[in-house]
């Protein structure tokens, strides 16, 4: 199995800043809200558009409690339906009401150890991680979803709880990384059976 190490529950916020397409910069330690939920998201992958409704709502629902932080790492100079000028065009279409961050030299996301479209990352208030993964368990197709695993998640940790979930596997679009900066895969053994 191919292994990429990601952030592991309990770790602190990895601080950065990044910039929007207008070049306004936001720092993630800037966020006063209690929770605080960074998604690595593109414009052109089914599984953040089957999603994007949810996310939104989410950061509609629940204003002042929790910051939603959305970041695009993907190569648009290849793909170019995620440029800056798409993320615009995909903002207004979607009414996302949160910053859509530029994370051009895939830093940030190789630093949190993203790998896919939509991939939450979710902080408590002591900027602890509690909540990793997916939106839900069908993104590309609303209308099949039967478990909001982020919902969940953000509602156990208003509550002042851990998440009955705190890690669910993001399900999505691999990142589109630029040639010669793809993170460093180890091939991890399969488990055998009766172990």
């Amino acid at each position: 199995m191919l292994h990429y190490p990601n952030l592991p529950l309990g770790s602190d916020l990895i601080d950065a800043q990044l910039p929007n397409t207008q070049g306004r910069i936001y720092r993630f330690s800037d966020f006063r809200e209690p929770v605080l939920a960074i998604v690595f998201m593109c414009n052109h992958c089914p599984y953040v558009k089957g999603s994007i409704a949810e996310l939104v709502r989410l950061a509609r629902r629940y204003p002042g409690q929790v910051a939603f932080v959305a970041i695009n790492p993907n190569d648009y100079t290849r793909y170019p339906e995620d440029s800056p000028q798409a993320m615009d065009a995909f903002v207004a279409e979607h009414g996302i009401p949160f910053p859509y961050l530029l994370d051009e030299n895939q830093e940030v996301a190789k630093a949190y150890g993203a790998t896919r479209t939509p991939e939450l990352f979710v902080f408590d208030r002591e900027r602890k991680l509690r909540y990793h993964g997916r939106v839900n368990d069908v993104p590309k197709d609303a209308a099949q979803v039967q478990e909001h695993t982020l919902e969940i998640a953000l509602e156990a940790l208003l509550q002042g709880q851990a998440p009955p979930v705190g890690e669910a596997p993001a399900i999505g679009c691999s990142i589109k990384w630029k040639p010669g900066n793809e993170p460093n895969l180890t091939i991890e053994p399969t488990p055998s059976a009766g172990r």
